[in-house]
């Protein structure tokens, strides 16, 4: 079945950079599908941070504009967040989301699939 693992959280001061991963398996190379970060603090509903489309564009929320990058190596089902100049308001638990476009040739479902989340805390 789908799954996405998230790594990379943990704990820094504020202006340091940490960089996320998340790793995708159970599905063939051939599906195509977008994959997003998002993040959730504590008391405040999940929110979109950055996500990179099928066709390898990027988008990202206001408040991480210029600080945030998102990559990805499709050879490895990976995608990456780099995040630099972070601030306090950064910390939250960040998830990993893979949106599956359906092509049946290649036993793709059309779904939403989630991580665990990560931990990234930041410190003033």
């Amino acid at each position: 079945q789908v799954q996405v693992v998230e790594s990379g959280g943990g704990s820094v001061q504020a202006g340091g950079s940490l960089r996320l991963s998340c790793a995708g398996s159970g599905y063939s190379s051939s599906c195509n599908y977008d994959m997003s970060w998002y993040r959730q603090a504590p008391g405040k509903e999940r929110e979109f941070v950055s996500g990179i489309g099928r066709d390898g564009s990027a988008s990202y929320a206001d408040s991480v504009k210029g600080r945030f990058t998102t990559s990805q190596d499709k050879a490895k089902k990976m995608v990456f967040l780099q995040m630099n100049s972070l601030k306090p308001e950064d910390t939250a638990i960040y998830y990993c989301m893979l949106h599956m476009y359906r092509y049946v040739w290649y036993g793709c479902k059309e779904s939403d699939y989630w991580g665990q989340g990560t931990q990234v805390t930041v410190s003033s």
